[in-house]
C-alpha cells in the first residue's frame, strides 16, 4: 500500500482529480483544481467552495473561542470565493460534535458564524448535525458568484506578469506561536494567566479571526482590473505561489524585501527566532490574496498601500526562486509540496 505522506495533499488531489470522470452536464465550467467550482448561470458563474475543519488539526479550543471559531469556518470559505474575483451569496454549515458539548457552547459557535455572515453578507440556509466520537468537525460550504467576464482562475497567468499580494503576511503563524506558547505555560500552571501583551493583539486577532479579502475584490472591480490569476494565502506564500506558477504553466522571481511584513510579526519573529521571510512564506493562514496582473495595469494599483508588487512571473516553470538584495536566488519550497 502506499504511504499518504508520500505523495502528500496536492498529490492526493491530482489523484483524485485525474480519477474523476468528466462533467456530464453542460453547466459545470470547471471542478476539482481551483479555489472553488465553477457553473453556468447565464448572466454570472456560479462558484461553490467547500472547507472541512475538525479539532487537534485545524484548531485548538484550549485557546480558540467558539465564537471566533464560527468566524473563522465562514471566513475559510469565503476567501475561496474571493480568490475567484467573486463575491459570496450563501452559506452551509454542518457540524458534527461529541457529548461533552453543552447547548450553550453550541450557541456560541453559531453566534460568531452568524456574525461572519453578516459581515460578509452572506445567507446561512442550511446543514446538517451529527454525532462525533473525536471531538469537534465542522464542515462549511460557501455559495458565490461573479459575473462572467470578471472570473479569474489560477492557470491564466502570464510571463511578465506583476505579482502582488495583498495586506501582510506571516502574523497568523506568530500569533500561532504565542498562543501555543501560553498553552504550555497553562498546562504547567493552570493558575496561571495569559501573558498576551496589548503589543501582541495583532497577531493574535490575526490567528484566530482573520478577515476575507472581499474589499479587495471590490477595489480591483472599481479601478476596471480583472488580474490574470489569483489564488487565496491559507497554506502560506510559498505553496500558493507554486500551485498559481505550476497551473500557469509559469516561473517567478520574487523579492524577500518586497513581501509586506507588519512591525509586530518581525518583532515576534525575533522573539521566537524565527525567520520573518520564512513566517510568511510558510506559516499560512493568513488569508490574503495573490495575484497577478499585467505591468501596464499596475500602474492603476501602486497607490493602493494594502497591495504590494513582490515580484514577477517568467517563463521558465523550473525557476521559482527568492531573490536578496544582494542578488542571490533560492529555489522556493513548500511544506506539503510535490513537484
Amino acid at each position: 500500500m502506499t504511504d499518504l505522506n508520500t505523495i502528500g495533499e496536492i498529490g492526493l488531489i491530482e489523484r483524485i482529480r485525474q480519477a474523476t470522470p468528466a462533467s456530464t452536464h453542460s453547466e459545470t465550467v470547471r471542478g476539482i483544481g481551483d479555489d472553488a467550482a465553477v457553473f453556468d448561470w447565464g448572466d454570472d458563474y456560479g462558484l461553490l467552495s467547500t472547507d472541512m475543519l475538525v479539532e487537534g488539526i485545524h484548531f485548538d479550543l484550549t485557546y480558540v473561542p467558539l465564537k471566533h471559531l464560527g468566524y473563522k469556518a465562514i471566513t475559510f470559505g469565503v476567501s475561496d470565493i474571493a480568490a475567484m474575483n467573486g463575491l459570496p451569496v450563501q452559506v452551509t454549515v454542518s457540524i458534527a460534535l461529541s457529548s461533552r458539548f453543552p447547548v450553550e457552547a453550541i450557541d456560541e459557535l453559531y453566534e460568531g458564524i452568524r456574525a461572519a455572515c453578516e459581515a460578509y453578507k452572506v445567507d446561512l440556509v442550511g446543514g446538517d448535525t451529527t454525532a462525533s466520537r473525536s471531538g469537534l468537525i465542522i464542515s462549511v460550504s460557501v455559495l458565490g458568484k461573479v459575473p462572467k467576464n470578471l472570473i479569474t482562475y489560477r492557470n491564466t497567468a502570464k510571463p511578465n506578469d506583476v505579482v502582488c499580494v495583498t495586506g501582510d503576511l506571516g502574523a497568523a503563524y506568530l500569533g500561532l506561536q504565542l498562543l501555543e506558547r501560553e498553552k504550555q505555560v497553562f498546562l504547567a500552571d493552570p493558575n496561571m494567566q495569559p501573558n498576551l501583551s496589548e503589543e501582541r493583539a495583532y497577531l493574535v486577532q490575526r490567528q484566530l479571526r482573520p478577515d476575507a479579502r472581499t474589499d479587495m475584490v471590490h477595489e480591483l472591480r472599481d479601478l476596471g482590473i480583472r488580474p490574470t490569476s489569483m489564488i487565496d494565502i491559507s497554506d502560506g506564500l510559498a505553496s500558493e505561489l507554486l500551485h498559481l506558477c505550476h497551473q500557469s504553466g509559469t516561473g517567478a522571481i520574487i523579492f524577500d524585501e518586497n513581501i509586506p511584513i507588519d512591525d509586530q510579526t518581525h518583532l515576534a519573529a525575533d522573539e521566537f527566532k524565527i525567520s520573518p521571510i520564512t513566517a510568511a512564506l510558510n506559516g499560512g493562514e493568513d488569508y490574503e490574496l495573490l495575484f497577478t496582473v499585467p505591468p501596464q495595469e499596475f500602474e492603476k494599483l501602486s497607490a493602493n498601500a494594502r497591495i504590494t508588487a513582490i515580484g514577477y512571473l517568467t517563463a521558465d516553470p523550473k525557476q521559482i526562486v527568492l531573490a536578496t538584495k544582494a542578488g542571490q536566488q533560492t529555489p522556493i519550497r513548500a511544506q506539503g509540496w510535490n513537484q
